[in-house]
């Protein structure tokens, strides 16, 4: 039972426009369905260049990240690797009586990114709401 006319075999064409168009279709869907999230962060309240009138400095709490990870509060090392035994170090350096310290965050170079996250957030903890990084300059003169 041969079906075919006068035994020729012809090949199967495969016809790839309907293909095409709906991986189009499926493509515009998909563009059109995304959201998109936005990843929330650290607020960050930068200094502006005002001077103060009185020229009072504020008090400052020095904390430097060495690249060990190790973690120092006005010269003091903290015990704990944590988050919460900076912010508790964060608080005993606290001066009674002022009102806005700032925290000077003191990072080596070769620090990981997160230990300076952690001070971050301690400080944070400790209800400091001003803080900035201690940068070096580098020499223009060799």
């Amino acid at each position: 039972m041969n079906f075919l006319r006068g035994g020729r075999r012809e090949d199967p064409d495969i016809n790839l426009i309907p293909l095409i168009d709906v991986v189009l279709v499926i493509l515009i869907f998909l563009m059109l369905t995304t959201t998109f999230s936005k990843i929330s962060g650290l607020e960050v309240n930068l200094p502006s260049a005002q001077s103060d009138a009185a020229g009072t400095a504020p008090e400052e709490i020095v904390v430097v990240v060495t690249a060990a990870g190790e973690v120092l509060v006005n010269r003091e090392p903290v015990r704990g690797r944590d988050v919460g035994a900076i912010a508790a170090a964060l608080e005993r350096a606290l001066t009674p009586g002022v009102a806005e310290p700032v925290v000077v965050i003191n990072g080596d170079a070769k620090a990981d990114h997160q230990r300076v996250i952690d001070v971050m957030q301690a400080a944070q903890r400790a209800g400091l709401a001003h803080i900035t990084f201690a940068v070096q300059s580098p020499n223009p003169n060799p």
